[in-house]
């Protein structure tokens, strides 16, 4: 399927990739204009910029021109608009002139700037913000420069270079292999196979294998993971020039997962879309019916469906993930995917190896026993050979050999007298790996193959053992003795790698995992990593804060169960991978639950146990850093890995640590939290708070024989309203929110939005009564029926500034009332940010109907007596918000 696609979208560098992989390599060479010792700094310049950086544009990256576009088409600023330009038309252009009147465009044109302006703003500080914390864990490749092989960033590759490549990196580039050594590629992100394939630059694709482009085996394509082995390339292709380029866009867009944090935004879309076609249509025809007058009834009604919309939203969002970004860069913690803050916060159970997280990542070779229990130096040569000539990724543990052989044993004499012929690398399936070395020493000509591995799995291969010089049987009983000695020492702490050999194992270019048979015991390796010691605390903060830790581990029970009973983990249940195959979904379900460490799993299996978490409600946080942890980081909600990871875990993870450790996470989680109850509070409050000011709308439509606001006015409202609220991010939180995982949810949004929207209505229609029958009438000299059309103007206007000013005060209020549980101002306060943009928005508003504005905005003086009313009725607001909020919370365990 992928072939088909690729051919449609791409038939001309299809071809032109096949004609590479089919030529000389001379001849690339040449027609790429460059050589085997690669291109000078300045040639390298040159070409990129002719074709661009080696990047694949993404909807993420966006324009400036993308951003201003986005900052000026929203609906608060569309809606402003066409008001502007019918107000255009209505107080200028089809007017007599004494009666031309621009002010009024004037203030809607100002305020489509004010908010286009900021939202832009907003929006390139968070891309700038992103890109300079993403530079902190860029990727780079090895390539050859100005005659030296160097490390560059991957986006600075450019065609022509020479690339080095080795197990755990990503291929960063299309390229044709030079030269490589035992190079295996897994080309899973591509064409979803799991298993590896052969690379070899000597080799061309045949006849039969030429409608494949992924099998080619001397070319490797952008996006590719390189599993064991090393090879030297030269880039013909780069960015969206690579034959994958573009479709891999396409699949990481479509494949991207969904944030809760996503779930969430879709689901009060909903909601808001569905509130608005039900309330703009009766504003429309209750006002158009009261009032006879349709056309204002259709402004007015507009303005209303602004009012229901959060326009803020996407600004208060980015400003809240960007702080948080921020904020965990301070404590060691790069932020690559912001929507995933979101997840972190909610984040209730936490998936992570052993090695370098719980333990010190410090392997040590403590011993290299033969099967009598005794140290010899023919054990340590078995495995220096294994460890010194693998070229897969060489791990803790093939450097801890290293560094002890080259101690104890004279290295370089091994290295004259052996010379690699081949290697089976490593799989999570068989959890072994090989070398085969021909001795050129005593032994001409002699191969030998050497294997290391997981204790069953190779005792499921061996026939024979070493003892005391002579090669015997490996009986049962033998068999019993040499696991005996391994639980010993894996209770002890001790990691056993158990070590075996066989003699000409196969003729040469010809070995495979079948020659992994009948194999000769040799002895053991045992290894130690003592735990951190800060893991028990960082594990005990993490469970105070309501996040559960399980240990998905590929060693064995033995040593997993010594580490963590040193870190205060419950050990009490332990599965292994061969405990879960064949259990039924609803016995999985219960196993995922009450077991905490899990041992022996392959990388499917990791993933399976993420799966089942999510299934059962949980969301969970993976953190990896090798090849076999890529899967599982992307099945989970969030997935975690460090600076000094493999290149495929880096570009799987959501959120990176410069330092590996549990205690840098407890700091990370909390900001987490603290941004996700920051959204939620512009979310539930602005929600709640609309939804209040529309049934007041409603009410006052019906009793009304007027419009309750003008058009302009409640769009004034609406944005100095929305504006206040870019202070939320500022917020501080309640300690209570921030010692258990906060769920994304929006189920109990209606809940929400119908408990205190009608609570700041009843103080609407209280003000509605008391300007409709005691200041209006005061102020004109009648009632509304009782005036003529000049009073009855008069009346109007000031019903409209009245009840402008309280609802801005109910409104900035509510920001106080609902951020905590608490009795607002007294028990709790909001940040000095808070503060100070709610009541100078408030004091702002207020002064408006005072000001050299108020004719253009149709505003009038209030007296003070008015004044005193909203201060009196917005006291008893808060103290009724504080009974409804008791009434509330005893069902719901939190406000926001």
């Amino acid at each position: 399927m992928l072939n088909k696609t690729m051919n449609k979208a791409a038939s001309d560098d299809a071809k032109r990739v096949a004609r590479i992989a089919l030529e000389k390599r001379s001849v690339t060479l040449a027609q790429l204009h460059t050589n085997s010792n690669g291109l000078s700094t300045e040639e390298a310049a040159n070409i990129r910029e002719k074709t661009g950086t080696n990047e694949i544009a993404s909807s993420n990256q966006a324009s400036k021109l993308h951003f201003l576009v986005e900052a000026f088409l929203t609906p608060f600023t569309l809606v402003l608009l066409i008001l502007a330009t019918m107000s255009l038309f209505t107080n200028y252009i089809f007017v007599p002139q004494r009666e031309k009147d621009l002010s009024t465009v004037i203030i809607m044109v100002v305020m489509v700037l004010v908010s286009g302006i900021t939202s832009f703003i907003q929006n390139v500080r968070t891309s700038n913000a992103v890109r300079s914390l993403l530079k902190m864990v860029s990727v780079t490749t090895n390539v050859r420069r100005d005659g030296k092989d160097q490390e560059i960033p991957t986006k600075d590759v450019v065609v022509g270079d020479i690339i080095n490549v080795s197990a755990g990196d990503m291929v960063p580039a299309d390229m044709k292999l030079l030269s490589s050594t035992d190079l295996f590629c897994s080309s899973s992100s591509l064409n979803g196979e799991s298993t590896p394939t052969e690379k070899n630059a000597n080799f061309v694709p045949t006849p039969d294998k030429m409608e494949n482009y992924l099998d080619y085996p001397n070319i490797l394509f952008k996006g590719t993971t390189i599993v064991s082995g090393s090879g030297r390339g030269v880039v013909f292709a780069t960015g969206e020039h690579t034959v994958f380029g573009k479709i891999a866009a396409q699949i990481a867009d479509t494949e991207m997962k969904e944030t809760t944090f996503d779930t969430g935004i879709k689901n009060i879309s909903k909601l808001l879309l569905t509130m608005t076609a039900i309330i703009t249509p009766l504003v429309l025809v209750v006002n158009g019916l009261t009032k006879g007058n349709w056309t204002d009834a259709l402004i007015f009604a507009i303005a209303t469906a602004v009012g229901l919309t959060p326009e803020m939203l996407p600004v208060i969002v980015t400003t809240n993930l960007v702080r948080g970004s921020l904020e965990m860069s301070k404590h060691q913690t790069i932020v690559k995917k912001m929507n995933s803050i979101q997840n972190f916060g909610s984040a209730d159970i936490l998936c992570t190896d052993k090695t370098g997280t719980l333990t010190q990542g410090q392997v040590i070779l403590e011993k290299h026993y033969n099967l009598e229990m005794r140290e010899t130096d023919r054990v340590l040569k078995m495995a220096y050979l294994n460890s010194y000539y693998q070229t897969g990724m060489k791990d803790l543990i093939d450097q801890a050999v290293i560094d002890v052989a080259d101690d104890d044993l004279d290295t370089s004499e091994i290295q004259r007298d052996y010379h690699k012929i081949d290697e089976i690398p490593f799989d999570f399936q068989r959890r072994r790996m090989s070398v085969v070395v021909a001795n050129s020493d005593q032994k001409h000509g002699e191969h030998l193959l050497v294997t290391k591995g997981a204790a069953e799995e190779m005792l499921a291969v061996s026939s024979q053992v070493e003892i005391g010089g002579q090669i015997l049987p490996l009986t049962e009983e033998r068999k019993k003795q040499i696991f005996k000695d391994i639980d010993d020492l894996n209770s002890d702490g001790m990691r056993v790698i158990v070590l075996a050999y066989k003699v000409d194992p196969s003729p040469v270019g010809k070995f495979t995992v079948d020659d992994e048979s009948d194999l000769i015991v040799i002895g053991f390796l045992t290894f130690l990593d003592p735990p951190k010691e800060s893991a028990k605390n960082a594990l005990a903060s993490l469970n105070r804060d309501g996040i559960t830790v399980k240990i998905l581990t590929g060693d064995n029970e033995a040593v997993t169960r010594a580490v963590a009973l040193k870190v205060g983990l419950n050990i009490d249940t332990v599965y292994g991978q061969k405990d879960l195959i064949g259990k039924s979904d609803e016995e999985l379900a219960k196993i995922v639950e009450e077991c905490d460490i899990f041992v022996k799993l392959s990388p499917e299996w990791k993933t399976k146990i993420i799966d089942v978490l999510q299934k059962n409600g949980h969301t969970v946080g993976y953190m990896g850093d090798g090849i076999n942890d890529a899967p599982a980081m992307k099945q989970a909600d969030v997935s975690i890995s460090v600076d000094s990871a493999v290149d495929v875990a880096k570009e799987s993870a959501d959120i990176i640590l410069l330092q590996k450790d549990l205690s840098v996470l407890e700091h990370a989680v909390r900001i987490g939290r603290k941004t996700l109850t920051n959204t939620m509070k512009y979310i539930k409050i602005t929600l709640s708070s609309n939804f209040g000011n529309i049934l007041s709308i409603m009410v006052a439509s019906v009793f009304l024989p007027f419009l309750p606001m003008l058009p302009l006015q409640l769009l004034i409202l609406d944005l100095l309203y929305g504006t206040s609220c870019l202070a939320l991010p500022f917020d501080s939180v309640s300690e209570d929110y921030l010692h258990v995982p906060r769920e994304w949810a929006t189920k109990n949004m209606p809940k929400f939005m119908f408990y205190f929207g009608p609570t700041s209505s009843i103080f609407d229609v209280i003000t509605f009564a008391v300007l409709f029958f005691v200041i209006c009438p005061a102020l004109t000299g009648g009632s509304y029926a009782s005036l003529g059309p000049a009073g009855q103007l008069a009346f109007m206007t000031i019903f409209h500034t009245g009840w402008f000013v309280e609802s801005l005060w109910t409104q900035e209020m509510v920001i106080h009332a609902l951020r905590d549980e608490r009795l607002p101002l007294i028990q709790q306060r909001a940040s000095s940010a808070v503060m100070l943009a709610t009541f100078g928005a408030a004091i702002f508003g207020t002064l408006l109907p005072f000001s050299k504005l108020a004719g253009a905005m149709k505003f009038v003086h209030l007296n003070e007596e008015f004044l005193w009313i909203v201060a009196g009725l917005l006291v008893c607001y808060l103290l009724l918000t504080t009974v409804v909020k008791h009434f509330y919370m005893k069902k719901e365990k939190f406000l926001i």
